[in-house]
């Protein structure tokens, strides 16, 4: 059984300080996380526009595979397990561990299965032609291999943070990602003693970082050197216990598909404006896989401390940490977005010199970049309904997103729209979401007081 709640830090501690302390680990292993995106998008400039367009290609099923792992099942992995440690119950969080990997595992090789059958036709269907389709192909080819173990090392990186540890899972985090740098690079570019092999070496650096660091994960729960400790003795596989998961994971995972879909409609609209501006809008589209880590650092911190508030009956308190993380997250991403709004040549010169390139990223991070505090509030309180178990309102948000993006790309493409107005459309799409993300948990209620 768990101690009183006056000696659970996550139950009793100040909500600020104690969110902010678990954000911060986090925080650091998404930078880092980030910092690959940009060492990625870098060094993948250097082997010329064809290969920028056709990372623009590949960028969103690589964006859905962590989405869906770290951020929608992982959520829901770690409210099942903060909800019934809250309760007291830590054999049930323990067998809530094994049937969590399962469905990593499953999910993980059937998504595997699924992009290299079809990767191609998908990236054919958005606008991929000639040269840029061949360095999607290859680079998606790859990256297949590699996205079991993005699954295992986002559920089991979950089963830890769902217990209040975000040290370790963060430390893991950090060090896959500097592995993913030298490895990619030193492969993608032929660095030292290695082949160039280009768009399939950069994939490579996924393969080998996230094996390693699923391994360890494995390796730190089945030792019991975490609270919750894992093995399959004793451990008897439930529906209900799959269903525990699933009810919050499941549906969560309709978000970041939504999230996908956007990001495919706005490339397939784009690609129509030729190669240049397809490889702009992916530079620009990078700076959101900057900012989407920020939001879930702060988003998973509220995962377990409102998982254990609402296991324990404290639901008010559940509900002000919500709050508190989807302000923070507002007021974080919005200074990053209004920056490079006003400065947009900072982040696009770091990738690319081509003038047309750079005026297609310029014209994205200046209209995008307005509405990111909305994306980053709505993007918090979606973790943190997950936490609650309550993760319908914000799923109906990412659709309200969808249909912004999908009835304005459409009028627009109704008759001869410049690229600008269809990055505006983008930038509403996001303040909508944030919006009616917060007004659907405003109005949702989160349990009655134990």
């Amino acid at each position: 059984m768990l101690a009183p709640n006056t000696q659970n830090p996550l139950l009793s501690g100040p909500i600020l300080p104690t969110l902010l302390r678990l954000a911060l680990p986090n925080m650091g292993a998404m930078v880092a996380t980030s910092l690959v995106a940009i060492a990625e998008t870098s060094y993948v400039g250097i082997l010329g526009t064809s290969a920028l367009a056709g990372l623009a290609l590949v960028f969103p099923i690589v964006m859905l595979q962590q989405m869906m792992s770290g951020g929608a099942m992982g959520g829901g992995v770690s409210s099942s397990i903060a909800r019934a440690l809250g309760s007291g119950d830590e054999a049930r969080a323990r067998s809530l561990a094994v049937h969590a990997a399962i469905i990593g595992l499953g999910a993980g090789l059937l998504l595997a299965v699924l992009v290299l059958v079809f990767a191609a036709d998908v990236f054919a269907l958005l606008g991929g032609r000639g040269p840029s389709l061949g360095e999607a192909v290859a680079y998606a080819r790859v990256y297949a291999f590699a996205i079991v173990g993005v699954w295992l090392t986002n559920t089991l990186a979950s089963v830890v943070r769902g217990a209040g540890n975000m040290r370790v899972p963060s430390l893991t985090i950090f060090s896959a990602a500097v592995m993913q740098i030298v490895v990619g690079g030193a492969l993608g570019l032929g660095l030292g003693p290695f082949p160039r092999v280009g768009m399939a070496g950069v994939a490579f650096g996924q393969v080998a970082c996230f094996t390693a660091a699923a391994s360890f994960l494995l390796w730190f729960l089945w030792t019991g050197r975490a609270r919750v400790k894992f093995g399959f003795a004793g451990v008897e596989l439930r529906r209900e216990l799959f269903g525990d998961i699933l009810r919050v994971g499941a549906l969560a995972c309709i978000a970041p598909i939504q999230s996908v879909a956007t990001v495919l409609i706005v490339t397939r609209l784009v690609a129509h404006f030729g190669t240049e501006a397809l490889a702009g809008y992916g530079i620009g589209a990078r700076l959101e896989f900057l900012l989407i880590p920020i939001a879930f650092a702060i988003g998973v911190a509220c995962v377990p401390m409102v998982g254990m508030a609402i296991g324990a009956g404290e639901v008010s308190r559940a509900r002000k940490v919500a709050w508190t993380g989807g302000v923070v997250s507002a007021i974080m991403l919005g200074a990053v977005g209004l920056f490079f709004a006003a400065f947009p040549h900072l982040w696009s010169r770091m990738f690319t010199s081509d003038p047309a390139v750079l005026e297609s990223a310029r014209i994205y991070l200046v209209w995008s970049g307005l509405a990111y505090s909305f994306f980053g509030m709505g993007l918090c309180l979606y973790f943190a309904s997950q936490g609650a178990g309550k993760v319908l309102g914000p799923v109906l948000a990412g659709t309200i997103r969808l249909v912004v993006v999908i009835a304005g790309g459409l009028w627009l493409t109704s008759w001869d729209s410049p690229q600008w107005m269809m990055f505006i459309v983008v930038a509403l799409s996001m303040a909508a979401y944030g919006l009616s993300t917060a007004g659907f948990i405003w109005m949702t209620p989160w349990g009655k007081k134990a």
